[in-house]
């Protein structure tokens, strides 16, 4: 029953409650403050770890059992706040600082309005009016819910299911020391907590829930611990998942402390703890969650809900309705459904009765009738290399080409694998390795007898076609050169590997039907692309200067023939003008013979002359004659002998003139 000083008749020493509040809340104050120091530094501690190793273990460990201290020290803080209330109500100081607050309170009191600026007026009198609002909702609310949303950060600050599983070494056994030193120190807590009757403290009673809360997330924590290994990942998987105790009392007391804040406080009525959970007190056995809601109803509302008779007939009927509702259930297992892209194999008491295709079949309950899903026409696309990849997201239209688009050599892939094949170096049998990407489109057969291959002769499909692929790969290549692989046709290649992997899936019986075979990739290694890219640009070097040879000794064969076709054609020609000058000199001898036959002497002087003429066009003459005399003019008729003027020649030709020498 809570007390309210205006109408309280009674002394407050009297009640068990108010005799040692005082001691409660420097007990509550003290563990408040111990237990937020112990989870800030547990936090950072975290925090650190994360920083140099993301994927370690003792980040959830510590941020998890960080958030549960935090959780403790709310519900201390609110707890806290109660006894100090009772002990202010009794005149007593709370904590040790309270008498230096309240003389700070009363300092501050003391300042008259009148004396303050009006700047200063407003500012106090809107400070009034924030601790007056406060007072009415409850600071210790606002404390509680603030503190309950900074543990689920700390819980979802360590949340990782993807931890790999990691050997933790002497440190595990260093860490579940100190987990069973403060277990045990907090059990200690819990019992002197719980056997304090409610009349007497309750609020110790409301919070020995949320030290077994703790206790737990440690308790779950140890076991992590000690069996954390490098060969299994569930130890992590606990340590991550012991985050969800805190997380859900997280929850609670940030629900409770909003709903407190709808009940206004008043300075003179007791506060009731805001910080008790009711997760938390389920931690007992047997847990109780109804008898807590009975209790609850009649503490608060003066319902008794074990006065109803319908309440008593269902506390009676539940255990028969509910194995009813079990055997109902049980019975309605041996209920089946297909999809549509699904077929099943139906397992009467262990043995294989038929294939059923999709749609609903009735048949035995479990574990008597049991059915296996195989697929019925999925297809799928598996690669050669052992490493997973991850699916591939859509890319923009105008963005970057995805991952699985780069089909260069100077990068290693994550579906390619490395493949040794023949080859001849030096007259001696050598080997080289190359890069290749082969991926095979399978299904499950549509048989039924496919089906049940599938289902009973291999455990594996993925990594029965892989092994066999990569055996017959090992087999095919083996007689391959380097050259032969890298300049062949991929579809008669192709073809050939799925023919063989087909023939071998179909020895072992194991129901798969390979669609496709597909080689996206054939190259040598990605540490050898620039010697074997410089051994391709050799070669073309090597025939682009055989080429340009073969060219320029085309050129020179070309301009010789053109030379000794022009030298013949030349010659040619010099024998034929010689022969038609030989000709032309005949025929001229000829007809001056026949001149000469006919003329006689005449024809000699004319010749003669004409020689004469043609000798003397172009010479100076000087003609002497002593039949000349001086009386008599000299008379020479030059007009045969004058020639056109020669430019050539630089001046023209000299006219015959004649001298007297006497």
């Amino acid at each position: 029953m809570r007390v309210d000083l205006d109408t309280a008749g009674e002394d407050l020493q009297a009640l068990p409650r108010f005799q040692q509040a005082a001691p409660h809340a420097r007990r509550l104050f003290v563990l408040a403050l111990s237990a937020g120091l112990l989870a800030g530094s547990l936090f950072l501690l975290a925090i650190l770890i994360g920083l140099f190793a993301a994927d370690s273990p003792w980040v959830p460990l510590l941020c998890n059992n960080a958030a549960a201290l935090l959780l403790l020290a709310a519900a201390a803080q609110s707890g806290w706040r109660v006894d100090a209330w009772r002990a202010a109500a009794l005149g007593q100081a709370a904590v040790p600082f309270a008498r230096w607050r309240k003389e700070a309170q009363a300092g501050a009191e003391a300042i008259a309005p009148a004396q303050l600026s009006a700047y200063d007026r407003f500012l106090d009198t809107l400070g009034r009016g924030l601790r007056s609002l406060l007072r009415r909702i409850g600071l210790g609310a606002l404390w509680l819910g603030g503190l309950a949303l900074a543990a689920l950060l700390m819980v979802r600050g360590g949340w990782n299911l993807a931890l790999p599983g990691k050997a933790l070494g002497q440190a595990a056994y260093l860490g579940a020391g100190l987990l069973l030193a403060a277990a045990f120190a907090l059990l200690v807590l819990e019992r002197h907590f719980a056997a304090n009757a409610p009349a007497q403290w309750p609020e110790g009673v409301g919070l020995a829930p949320l030290v077994r809360m703790v206790i737990g997330v440690q308790l779950l924590s140890l076991l992590g611990l000690l069996f954390a290994s490098a060969d299994s990942a569930w130890p992590q998987r606990l340590l991550v998942l012991a985050g969800l105790l805190p997380a859900a009392v997280a929850l609670e007391l940030a629900l409770r402390a909003l709903l407190s804040v709808f009940s206004p406080q008043r300075d003179s009525l007791e506060p009731r703890l805001v910080g008790e959970s009711l997760i938390a007190q389920q931690l007992r056995w047997p847990p109780r969650p109804l008898q807590f809601l009975q209790d609850e109803l009649q503490q608060r509302f003066g319902i008794d809900l074990r006065q109803v008779w319908a309440f008593a007939f269902m506390r009676r009927a539940f255990l028969p309705v509910a194995a009813l509702i079990a055997v109902v259930g049980w019975l309605l297992t041996g209920i089946q459904e297909i999809p549509m892209n699904g077929r099943g194999v139906y397992e009467r008491f262990g043995k294989p009765e038929a294939v059923l295709q999709p749609g609903l079949h009735l048949g035995l309950p479990w574990p008597f009738g049991r059915l296996i899903a195989v697929e019925n026409g999925v297809i799928h696309e598996l690669a050669t290399s052992g490493e997973a990849t991850a699916a591939d997201e859509p890319s923009a239209a105008e963005g970057p080409a995805p991952d699985a688009a780069n089909r260069l050599w100077d990068a290693s892939h994550v579906s390619e694998k490395s493949q040794v094949i023949a080859s001849a170096a030096d007259g001696k049998q050598s080997f080289q390795v190359v890069n290749m990407d082969v991926r095979f489109v399978y299904r499950i057969g549509l048989s039924d007898r496919a089906a049940l291959a599938a289902t009973y002769h291999s455990a594996d499909v993925p990594a029965l076609i892989r092994s066999t692929a990569s055996r017959v790969l090992v087999h095919d290549f083996a007689s391959r050169t380097l050259d032969g692989v890298l300049g062949g046709q991929r579809d008669a290649l192709a073809s050939d590997i799925g023919k063989a992997v087909q023939a071998d899936l179909d020895r072992l019986d194991c129901g798969v039907e390979i669609l496709a075979t597909v080689v996206e990739a054939i190259h040598p290694p990605a540490g050898a692309a620039n010697a074997y890219h410089a051994v391709q640009a050799a070669q073309i070097t090597a025939q682009a200067l055989i080429s340009r040879e073969r060219g320029k000794a085309a050129e020179q064969t070309s301009a010789a023939q053109l030379a000794a076709s022009v030298a013949v054609d030349k010659a040619n020609a010099d024998a034929r003008d010689n022969l038609a000058g030989a000709q032309a000199a005949e025929l001229r001898f000829g007809a001056e013979r026949k001149a000469w036959q006919s003329a006689g002497q005449a024809f000699l002087l004319e010749q003669y002359l004409a020689q004469l003429g043609q000798g003397l066009g172009n010479a100076r003459v000087l003609i002497i004659d002593h039949r000349l005399s001086a009386a008599d003019a000299p008379t020479l008729d030059l007009r045969s002998f004058a020639t056109p003027i020669d430019p050539a020649r630089g001046r023209p030709a000299s006219t015959p003139s004649q001298e007297l020498v006497p």
